[in-house]
């Protein structure tokens, strides 16, 4: 800025005011660009700040940016390690979905009718418009919402409607309830998941039919229905299915029974009854079924989860056979590489079916839950996330859209990956599960507590921990090696709880093994390469996230969520097993190793999985994809809760209309 002035100063003496003016905001324009052109982090005042490491870091705000190191070189290590093998099967999987996407209205509808054997549900032309307007990447991947609704097909629809409009009139039932009426939207017991439904609702509410949505205010899943019972819903469904077109309307049904009917136990102004007519207590009019809704809920708290889950198991599976060592064996092989014990598939290792055996000791919801209310009965609850033996309506995270801070990606916390330490990071709470003073192995077993304690240094040394990685051999196979984890758990993991909780009676027997860190924000957890994200009670909130960082994202869990089909392990993220018995595999490969094992490094390849996630994330995890995926969840919901679902679609292809459409709004790449 001094040389900006001086030569400001010799032109004044020659040229106008006004040219002078002029000038200094062209050099003033010239000396930002320059500044800004260093990073994307730059400012025009920064203060350099010394690191423990030496490198310089520069403070921008209440943000602190790494002076970049030298870049990575791009190579990649030519060897036939498993992973490689992963990742080449994940490409050519992904390849194969993105190549077979519909890219007009005629090839969605036709795709739609191959898939389900039904016609597109009303409302679907409006859908597909404003999916398009909103430049959704796949128009037809949304398996999961007929997944999820296909046994309700075997309900007669005033059933449904029936416990839908009911599901709240116990507040001990914990579910809360949202209705549609007219295009407008009213909500009963307020609370931060359902007002931010109501918020994402306010999109699309226009288009949607009449409906009571029952929204679940519990962390855990709720519906288990056993497998017996399943395959003969699932048997109606299937012969339910009609592609005829004659007599088949594009519309809901108007002004149907069952609904949730509000009427005040006390006098409200009338004025106040137009704003919310669930400001006071309220009970239920009586509808056309002439009886309470049974939804025979029980606790569960505390029980050992897998009691229930097997039930909705199939008859031959390890769940239902855990003593079999035939079904074990059957069981790992289906989703564990032989060599390395890496996740080969991903879905088959959330699958309790085919894990829950051997981790029913191992995670903190199946081993002894902190809240549990569930039912066997098939009814409507939507929630947030489930385990593939819940028979729950999964919808998009409400912590997904809400742009909470603590969950919420910002790019300006992140910085690039070669400013990133080589260090796997994590933080959180002590939840997952209840833990007992007099029981230590039992909290010890948790899912969160065996991460913390299985890449504790101190602790790994002092019970001379040992496990097994691959290390490579001359011709570039790899064969498993014992090793010590200790050293390498010292330099290259972060991990620890930032506070206690779920602990039945004091948490205090946590201070003789567990130190408590002070928590941190995603702008010092996005200092790390490695981002390993595992359950709390339920699904962890933070996934989202680490898949839009620059990071790479490791990933545990036992759940489902809405988004699952369109993520490809080895291609967008790394599946870690829940044993985490593979865990130091993983990072020995990506990391590398010296000393008694030595292990090249594939930065490479992390870089590149990496760039994979976040750039897969940018097109398929906007909040524009969440609200796609409730307004067609939602539309699906409404054709199953109409008493003329079977007569009610969309026939013929759109037409000329939706061909104009197709060509101003055309698929995105």
């Amino acid at each position: 800025m001094p040389r900006v002035r001086g030569i400001a100063k010799k032109l004044s003496r020659n040229i106008p005011t006004t040219s002078i003016s002029l000038v200094l905001l062209v050099l003033l324009l010239v000396n930002v660009s320059i500044l800004w052109s260093f990073n994307s982090y730059s400012v025009l005042f920064a203060e350099w700040l010394p690191s423990v490491n030496g490198a310089g870091e520069q403070r921008i705000g209440r943000h602190v940016w790494r002076r970049a190191k030298e870049p990575t070189p791009l190579v990649e290590v030519d060897d036939r390690h498993p992973i490689r093998e992963l990742m080449r099967a994940a490409d050519a999987g992904f390849e194969r979905y993105n190549a077979n996407r519909s890219r007009t209205f005629k090839e969605a509808v036709s795709k739609y009718r191959k898939s389900y054997g039904r016609h597109p549900p009303p409302g679907y032309k409006e859908w597909y418009k404003f999916a398009r307007k909103r430049k959704v990447h796949n128009i037809d991947d949304f398996q999961q919402i007929h997944d999820d609704l296909r046994p309700f097909w075997a309900i007669p629809p005033s059933q449904i409607r029936h416990y839908a409009a009911h599901a709240s009139d116990d507040y001990g039932h914990l579910v809360a309830t949202i209705s549609l009426r007219d295009g407008q939207i009213f909500q009963e017991l307020w609370g931060w998941r359902s007002e931010t439904f109501v918020k994402l609702l306010k999109r699309f509410a226009r288009w949607l039919p009449d409906m009571d949505i029952p929204m679940n205010r519990m962390d855990q899943p709720r519906v288990i229905v056993p497998w017996e019972e399943m395959q003969k819903h699932l048997e109606v469904e299937r012969k339910s299915r009609s592609l005829v077109e004659e007599g088949v309307t594009d519309s809901f049904s108007r002004n149907i029974r069952g609904l949730y009917v509000p009427s005040p136990r006390y006098p409200q102004p009338a004025w106040l009854n137009r704003f919310n007519p669930f400001l006071y207590p309220i009970e239920h009019n009586r509808d056309q079924q002439g009886s309470p809704a049974v939804y025979e809920w029980f606790n569960y708290a505390g029980g050992q989860f897998m009691d229930l889950a097997a039930k909705a198991c199939p008859p031959d599976s390890y769940a239902r056979n855990a003593q079999s060592s035939k079904h074990a064996k059957a069981a790992e092989g289906s989703y564990k590489h032989s060599l390395g014990g890496f996740v080969t598939n991903f879905n088959a290792s959330t699958d309790l079916c085919t894990v829950g055996p051997q981790i029913s000791h191992l995670h903190g919801m199946l081993y002894a839950s902190t809240s549990m209310q569930v039912t066997h009965k098939l009814i409507p609850i939507f929630s947030e996330c489930k385990t593939n033996i819940n028979s729950d309506i999964l919808f998009p995270a409400n912590m997904y859209w809400k742009k909470d801070k603590r969950y919420d990606y910002n790019d300006l916390h992140d910085i690039p990956w070669d400013d990133k330490d080589d260090i796997m990071v994590w933080r959180g709470v002590t939840s997952g599960g209840n833990t007992f003073a007099d029981d230590p192995q039992r909290w010890r077993n948790m899912h969160r507590h065996r991460l913390v304690l299985l890449t504790n240094s101190t602790e790994l040394s002092i019970n001379h921990n040992t496990t097994t990685i691959l290390t490579p051999k001359d011709d570039g196979t790899y064969i498993p090696h014992p090793f010590a984890p200790s050293p390498f758990a010292h330099n290259h993991t972060n991990t620890g709880f930032t506070e206690k909780l779920a602990c039945v009676g004091s948490c205090d027997f946590y201070n003789a093994s567990l130190t408590m860190l002070p928590q941190t924000n995603f702008a010092e957890t996005f200092k790390s390469k490695y981002l390993i994200d595992v359950d709390g009670h339920s699904f962890s909130g933070r996934w989202r996230a680490f898949l839009q960082s620059r990071s790479l994202g490791l990933k545990a869990t036992i759940f489902r969520e809405w988004h699952d089909s369109r993520l490809f392990a080895w291609r967008h993220f790394v599946p870690v097993d829940n044993r985490y018995d593979d865990l130091y595999s993983l990072l020995t490969y990506f990391i590398g190793a010296k000393g008694d094992v030595n292990v090249p490094a594939h930065d490479y390849e992390a870089r590149k999985l990496a760039q994979q996630g976040r750039q897969w994330a940018g097109k398929v995890l906007r909040r524009e994809d969440l609200e796609i995926y409730t307004f067609r969840l939602l539309l699906e919901y409404g054709r199953v809760v109409d008493d003329e679902r079977e007569r009610i679609g969309v026939v013929g292809d759109g037409g000329v209309e939706m061909e104009e459409f197709d060509r101003r709004y055309p698929a995105v790449d």
